[in-house]
């Protein structure tokens, strides 16, 4: 496995919080990572997803050492909304995203790209985030919520994914409605996904 995109059901659903245990997991292991954040939304100076990732790869991967956060992204725009409507000018090239992907692909064993938003968020008015992730030809993470009414979207998102064929798996980021989440959510994970797994056991399903 050369790359890794990760993807949510949504924004704010925990995409950074486990790009961060995937590059501090993935390296331990010996393994020589490196990471991507193609386009950064409500970005006022600097991209703060991207810093974040950039010092946690910095830790472990020397190569990305004299890297600035937006040298690990294609695209930043100040609005916090979808890249599409973020941009404007509508100057995004899909081509400048792929382009910035190889580029740090050169610096590591396995690029782990993270998305932005969830699946169906455009980037331009006939591509969206799914489509990136079909044509990165990759392995795909879902981040999906424990919130109440998670399921509808954690299903929508799968049938998305098995739709356009991409080979992926899901996790669930339990941080809300924590307290309810076993009697609420679970027994349907439980019946139909006997192999569901969340972020807490990340070190066991992805390394």
């Amino acid at each position: 496995m050369k790359m890794l995109f990760v993807t949510a059901t949504n924004t704010n659903v925990g995409k950074t919080y486990t790009t961060i245990k995937l590059i501090d997991s993935f390296s331990k292991q010996g393994i020589l990572v490196g990471v991507c954040k193609p386009i950064e939304t409500g970005v006022v100076t600097e991209p703060l997803d991207a810093k974040l990732l950039l010092q946690t790869v910095q830790k472990h991967n020397t190569n990305f050492s004299t890297l600035k956060p937006k040298d690990i992204t294609a695209y930043t725009f100040e609005l916090p909304a979808s890249p599409f409507c973020a941009d404007i000018n509508k100057t995004i090239d899909i081509q400048k995203i792929k382009d910035k992907i190889t580029q740090l692909q050169e610096l590591c064993d396995l690029l782990i790209v993270e998305g932005a938003g969830g699946l169906m968020v455009p980037l331009t008015k006939n591509y969206k985030m799914i489509d990136l992730a079909k044509e990165l030809n990759c392995k795909t993470l879902l981040v999906t919520p424990s919130k109440l009414g998670c399921i509808n979207d954690t299903e929508l998102s799968i049938e998305a994914l098995k739709s356009r064929d991409i080979d992926f798996d899901w996790c669930v980021n339990i941080f809300e409605d924590e307290e309810i989440f076993q009697e609420v959510t679970q027994p349907y994970y439980d019946a139909v996904y006997p192999n569901w797994w969340n972020l807490k056991k990340i070190d066991k399903n992805l390394l």
